[in-house]
């Protein structure tokens, strides 16, 4: 799925604010969407699809405790129920803290702690089998799909020949899912390295996808860690 456009040049400069026990504070007109999964004939996610854009603002503030009545923006439930949202993420980089398998074609490094049970990563025998199996031409496009897929980054594909990450291209956007398999609201979707700032003023490290908490109950805050799935 590809957002580039006018709002996405404006993106560009934005950043999400995590504030202390309360909302996302998002700024730089960031564009916001409804990020839909497709399934395919057996089930499987298989593509992202942009839903409904939410109107430009220069700046908004977004539910993070999971209780608000007008999601996906705050509504100031945090402060009525006392909602602790202490950050519990490392800020160490993503290449430190995954591990690598390696493929005939592709190298596939997986965190598993920033999973948001997306499933992108089920289709065609897995991400993992289809890296193993990535001299083969379809194997190794299918594999590319899925770790490009995955909307944590938990799963990034690397070209062992060129030893660099093969990362999709977006524009910058935040996009609320809604997992309609699951029956539940799933996180928010950062994509194209928009910056996450620590309520300390420290930010983590800026990667082309990352997933934030919006039901309150992840323990590995602000990111999900399928809480929302449990």
């Amino acid at each position: 799925m590809s957002t580039k456009d006018d709002s996405g040049k404006q993106g560009k400069k934005g950043k999400i604010k995590v504030s202390k026990n309360g909302p996302y504070i998002v700024s730089g007109e960031t564009p916001l969407a409804e990020h839909k999964m497709e399934f395919d004939e057996d089930g499987n996610p298989c593509k992202w699809q942009e839903g409904k854009r939410f109107p430009s603002q220069e700046s908004y503030a977004l539910c993070r405790c999971g209780g608000s009545k007008n999601k996906p923006f705050c509504d100031g439930t945090h402060a009525k129920i006392n909602f602790d949202g202490a950050e519990k993420a490392s800020k160490e980089p993503y290449l430190d803290l995954c591990e690598s398998i390696d493929g005939p074609a592709l190298k596939l490094t997986d965190a598993q702690h920033l999973c948001a049970s997306a499933r992108f990563c089920h289709r065609a025998g897995g991400t993992w089998n289809l890296t193993m199996q990535s001299n083969d031409p379809d194997a190794k496009k299918i594999a590319i799909e899925e770790a490009g897929d995955c909307p944590s980054g938990r799963l990034v594909a690397w070209d062992k020949k060129t030893e660099k990450e093969i990362e999709p291209e977006f524009g910058p956007s935040i996009g609320v899912v809604e997992d309609s398999q699951a029956g539940t609201i799933g996180p928010l979707r950062v994509i194209d390295k928009i910056p996450v700032e620590s309520a300390d003023g420290t930010t983590y490290e800026v990667r082309n996808r990352v997933t934030l908490c919006r039901c309150g109950k992840s323990r590995n805050k602000p990111f999900c860690d399928s809480s929302h799935v449990r």
